[in-house]
C-alpha cells in the first residue's frame, strides 16, 4: 500500500485505508476495460508494446480464428488466419467479461513465471497437485489431469494463444453468438475437462489438505487463485486481477476473508509483491470485515 497507517492507529483507521485503497484499485480495473479496448481498436500496433496488452490482443484474434474455423475443440497450435480475424477480434474486445478473462490470464501466466524466476516455484508441477496425482485416491485421476492442462495453458500463453475449449462455459456462449454461430455448435465442449473445470474440482475435492491450497509455493499459483477465489467469495478472474499491484489492498483482504492469519498473509503477499508490506495494525482486521467488504455489503460488527 502506499500510505501505511502508523502504529498508533485504531482498528476502525487500518480498515478504512483498506476500504480507501481498495475503492481506488477497483477503479483501475474498472477503467482497464475501456482502456483495453481503445488499444485494441487503434490501427497502429506499436500501441501494442506493453506484455499485457500484446498478449490480450494476441489471444483475442487467435480466438477469432478458431471461431472462423470452426474449432471449438481447441487443437494445439496457432490457428490458420482468416480474412475476418481482426474484425471478428474486436467485436470479442466489445464484449466486457471476455476481455477482462483474457487480461485475467495474461497476468496469471506472466505472474506464474515471474515466481518461478524470481522464487524458484514451478509454474507447471505444485507439490500439492503432484502428490495427489501420485496418490492412490480418487483424485489423483484429476490432479494428473490438471498437470497436463497447467502444462497445454504456459504453451497457449506463450503463444498467445486462446482455445475455445478453454473458456468458461457463459463466455463460450458469448463467443459463439458473437460469431453469430448456434450456441451448441461446439459438440465437443466439456467444460468439466477445461483447466479452470479441473482446477474447481481438485479444489473442492482437497480434505484435509485445504490449508495448503492457500500457499503458492505448496499449490502454485494456478490452484492458489482459484481457492482463494473460492474462499474469499470472489469470481476467480477477479481474484487474478487483484494480483496486480493497484489490488494490493484487495489481495490482502481476500488472504484475510479466506481465513489467514498475520503471518500467513504477509508470506503470501511477500512472493507476490516482495516490495510491498501491510500497514501497521493488519492484524485487528476480522476475516469478517474483509468478507464485506470485498462482497460490497455493509459491515456491522457482532455485539
Amino acid at each position: 500500500m502506499n500510505e501505511a497507517p502508523t502504529s498508533g492507529q485504531s482498528a476502525a483507521s487500518v480498515e478504512q485505508a483498506l476500504q480507501d485503497e481498495m475503492a481506488r484499485g477497483d477503479a483501475v480495473i474498472a477503467d482497464a476495460g475501456s482502456i483495453l479496448r481503445r488499444l485494441l481498436d487503434h490501427g497502429d500496433r506499436a500501441l501494442f508494446s506493453d506484455a499485457a496488452i500484446a498478449r490480450v490482443h494476441g489471444m483475442l484474434l487467435d480466438l477469432a480464428a478458431r471461431l472462423l474455423a470452426g474449432d471449438a475443440a481447441g487443437r494445439e497450435g496457432t490457428a490458420i488466419s482468416h480474412p475476418q480475424q481482426d474484425q471478428l477480434a474486436l467485436a470479442l474486445a466489445d464484449e466486457p467479461a471476455l476481455l477482462a478473462h483474457a487480461h485475467a490470464l495474461a497476468l496469471e501466466g506472466e505472474m506464474a513465471e515471474r515466481l518461478q524466476q524470481r522464487s524458484g516455484i514451478d509454474s507447471a508441477v505444485s507439490p500439492l497437485v503432484a502428490e495427489r496425482a501420485a496418490s492412490d485416491t480418487p483424485l489423483a485421476g484429476v490432479a494428473g489431469d490438471l498437470l497436463a492442462s497447467q502444462a497445454r495453458f504456459l504453451r497457449h500463453f506463450r503463444r498467445m494463444e486462446l482455445p475455445l475449449n478453454e473458456l468458461p462455459l457463459e463466455l463460450f456462449e458469448i463467443a459463439m453468438r458473437t460469431l453469430g454461430s448456434n450456441v451448441h455448435a461446439g459438440t465437443d465442449y466439456d467444460e468439466t475437462s477445461s483447466r479452470l473445470g479441473l482446477l474447481a474440482r481438485f479444489v473442492m475435492s482437497l480434505d484435509h489438505g485445504a490449508h495448503r491450497a492457500l500457499s503458492i509455493e505448496q499449490a502454485g499459483l494456478a490452484v492458489f487463485a482459484s481457492a482463494l477465489a473460492d474462499a474469499s467469495g470472489q469470481s476467480r478472474d477477479r481474484t487474478v486481477l487483484s494480483l496486480s499491484r493497484s489490488q494490493f489492498a484487495r489481495l490482502a483482504l481476500a488472504l484475510r476473508a479466506a481465513g489467514l492469519d498475520q503471518a500467513a498473509t504477509a508470506r503470501e503477499l511477500r512472493l507476490i509483491h516482495p516490495d510491498q508490506t501491510l500497514p501497521h495494525g493488519f492484524e485487528s482486521v476480522r476475516s469478517d470485515f474483509a468478507a464485506a467488504t470485498l462482497s460490497g455489503a455493509a459491515f456491522e460488527p457482532a455485539g
